[in-house]
């Protein structure tokens, strides 16, 4: 082995997990709707200090059903399912016009905690896009304005002087329209909450059903 394996090794084995008190999770006692337990969660990971507690990985498959994942943010959840937005044109975009179906994971170390959300993904009509990309920051438009998603960048001037001219027209157009801007739903058919314990005894309580039926609820050996 060579050192610099050996030095990355130790480094790697020297870290701990959840160096905090955890909380106790009774499963028995959790609402019968998904919904209602993460927003329970989500709120109390922001209470705990939680960085970016919106943070979460979208997984997809491509053409050839390779899996692929990225971290963007959560925008809504409710009734209807858990709600991000992306351009129709990136690759996250194309692979869900292709196989609308995905996963969200989410990880709040400061408590111990992960939420997995597996189900359909359908794209909010037009009206409910624009209204999405309106209600954020300036800087979220002019992303949204700036180059192609996922295309091949020739040069990195090239995202200077573009996400430049974006900036003034974000400020100066805040209506300005992005016809590719998208927000989708994932409407879930399963839910799964993970509640870490020091003993290695977590909680995994997964909510499953079927399209328009009721909520199953079953504990997952750890």
């Amino acid at each position: 082995m060579s050192d610099t394996q050996k030095a990355f090794r130790d480094l790697l084995h020297a870290q701990r997990v959840w160096d905090v008190t955890l909380p106790h999770f009774e499963a028995s006692a959790a609402p019968a709707d998904p919904l209602a337990l993460f927003r329970t969660w989500f709120a109390e990971a922001a209470g705990a200090g939680q960085s970016e507690p919106h943070a979460m990985t979208l997984s997809t498959v491509d053409a050839e059903g390779r899996p692929d994942a990225r971290i963007l943010t959560l925008h809504d959840a409710d009734e209807r399912g858990w709600h991000f937005g992306t351009h129709t044109t990136s690759e996250k975009g194309r692979q869900l016009a292709a196989r609308p179906h995905a996963a969200l994971t989410f990880y709040w170390p400061a408590q111990g905690r992960q939420v997995r959300v597996r189900g359909t993904v359908t794209p909010v009509g037009r009206a409910e896009s624009r209204a999405d990309l309106r209600a954020r920051s300036t800087g979220a438009l002019a992303a949204a304005l700036t180059g192609t998603q996922s295309e091949v960048l020739r040069s990195r001037d090239a995202l200077l002087r573009a996400s430049e001219a974006a900036w003034k027209r974000a400020r100066a157009e805040p209506d300005t329209e992005v016809e590719t801007w998208t927000r989708y739903v994932v409407e879930p058919h399963e839910a799964e909450f993970f509640q870490g314990d020091a003993e290695r005894r977590h909680v995994r309580l997964r909510y499953r059903r079927e399209t328009g039926g009721p909520w199953t609820r079953e504990l997952l050996w750890p």
